[in-house]
């Protein structure tokens, strides 16, 4: 066992605004709808919601994009697609507006542009609760047309930034032959390579790292992960079936394991255990932080443990929410890191 240097990773947690990322996946909105209610409808046995506000952000692959934006000053762009439909230009102006690069986005008249709408209420005396989700989305498989057209902006885009995310919700973007083009690609001009995908692992064979949870680890490797014996064994299964060079398991409250190629095994503690508000879009904050680091230079360890630093600040708000270097360094200086180890094997 050994404690956390933070005064190593605060003297360099500047670069981590110096590279470019590249994030391909499956793009979306959360549309978050807000109003009061206090009364039924005479129409139907439904509440009446009275509207006060609508909020869009950036969700799925968006979020990852988002969360790098904020982190390395709007050094990032995206890859994916949008419909021709009412909510197309919404994403389009929700990425501009967060300093995301568009210009390799596809259009794609027969995929609705993905959005997660979100409808909550409150009364006199009472939380905000959600009472309804309205999901818009197209989950089949891109036509062979608009992968020809992906994969093209793939070999403009790849070759101009430092690192690329492969960010997979299942909603269709990541075909067999985008991933493979796009690692085929990232390889051809030797760029870090980071998978979330909440998918078939075994797709995505030889990249730099994977960032699964552990749910989606037990059911890739058939058990349950009940103690670090088990935790071991499926971090060598996943680096043996994917031939990845790491494997990044984030494990909810008990923080992250870290597998490497070479033999390392290093568990990061969770960093915030009280100020859980919502967990929603925090793996997109692992994924987004740590790649961004292993691109500005940081180890693989220091770079799980940013990005185990970033979840911790990002699940004290509502929604998908992003953080900055400052905050980064505030949190950092602020902690104890005496009360925190990394156990490494």
């Amino acid at each position: 066992m050994f404690t956390v240097d933070k005064e190593e990773i605060l003297n360099v947690l500047d670069n981590l605004s110096k590279p470019s990322i590249l994030v391909i996946g499956d793009m979306a909105i959360d549309e978050m709808v807000y109003g009061t209610t206090d009364r039924m409808s005479r129409e139907a046995p439904v509440l009446i919601l009275r509207h006060y506000n609508t909020k869009v952000i950036l969700g799925a692959a968006s979020n990852a994009a988002n969360n790098i934006a904020s982190l390395n000053g709007g050094k990032v762009s995206v890859i994916g697609t949008y419909g021709k439909d009412y909510y197309a230009p919404i994403l389009l102006k929700t990425f501009k507006e967060a300093g995301v690069n568009t210009e390799y986005m596809v259009e794609d008249e027969n995929r609705a542009t993905t959005v997660k709408t979100r409808i909550s209420g409150s009364c006199s005396q009472s939380v905000t609760q959600q009472i309804v989700r309205i999901d818009r989305e197209t989950i089949e498989p891109l036509s062979k047309e608009i992968e020809e057209k992906i994969i093209a902006q793939m070999e403009k885009a790849i070759p101009l930034h430092d690192a690329v995310i492969l960010s997979d919700y299942n909603i269709g973007l990541l075909t067999d032959k985008v991933i493979e083009k796009a690692i085929e690609i990232s390889k051809k001009y030797n760029k870090i390579i980071v998978v979330d995908s909440q998918k078939d692992l075994t797709r995505f064979q030889g990249v730099t790292s994977m960032t699964p949870n552990q749910p989606d680890t037990e059911k890739y490797v058939g058990f349950f992960i009940k103690d670090k014996e088990t935790l071991e064994k499926a971090g060598r299964d996943m680096l043996a079936r994917t031939n990845a060079d790491s494997v990044l398991i984030t494990l909810g409250g008990d923080g992250m394991a870290l597998f490497e190629k070479n033999g390392n095994f290093e568990k990061v503690p969770v960093f915030n255990k009280t100020d859980v508000f919502d967990v929603t879009g925090a793996g997109d904050t692992v994924v987004a932080t740590f790649t961004l680091a292993m691109a500005a230079g940081f180890s693989k360890k220091n770079a799980a443990i940013l990005g185990n630093l970033a979840a911790s600040i990002v699940i004290r708000y509502f929604g998908c929410a992003t953080t900055t270097i400052e905050k980064l360094k505030e949190t950092l200086t602020k902690m104890d890191m005496n009360t925190y180890t990394i156990i490494k094997s």
